[in-house]
């Protein structure tokens, strides 16, 4: 298990460079790193039909930070991970802006890639974060969508 494990809730922006850069700066893990997969997630415009004009995003603190290290836990149990981080943004948010931000570094690319999927999958179905939709119709709290369920269920079916 990895011990170069990143995680952080905020409402502030962050930029896509500096979040890459502080995943892969390590100076002892450099060596070691062969791959790195980043997943960057933004808010969307459109809901369907509707046009969004917010995102209102809240957690529980202390419960999501620690549900999201028990995922990066569980990926890292599978995989051969060398590093993870993850910024997960919380509070009013516009579409266009930056959500969350998940980077793992491996030796391997398919490592990678499948951790980084496999924490992404995890926690948009297990991660303590409440979404409303702000639109022309009013607010909508979302809800996990099915596919985010079936994509858990094949990760936990399979050999770990």
């Amino acid at each position: 298990m990895t011990s170069n494990i990143f995680v952080k809730i905020q409402a502030e922006k962050f930029k896509i460079g500096d979040v890459i850069e502080s995943l892969i700066d390590n100076e002892s893990e450099k060596k070691e790193v062969g791959a790195i997969a980043t997943f960057f997630g933004r808010v969307r415009e459109k809901d369907n039909s509707k046009i969004i004009s917010d995102l209102c995003l809240n957690h529980y603190p202390g419960m999501t930070e620690k549900k999201i290290r028990e995922i990066v836990n569980k990926a890292c149990k599978r995989w051969s991970i060398r590093g993870c981080s993850v910024i997960h943004r919380v509070g009013k948010m516009k579409p266009g802006e930056l959500i969350v931000f998940v980077g793992v570094t491996s030796s391997h690319r398919k490592e990678a890639f499948n951790a980084c999927e496999f924490i992404m999958d995890f926690l948009k179905t297990e991660a303590p974060f409440w979404k409303k939709e702000i639109s022309q119709d009013g607010e909508r709290w979302i809800e996990s969508r099915q596919e985010d369920y079936l994509a858990v269920e094949e990760w936990n079916s399979k050999p770990t």
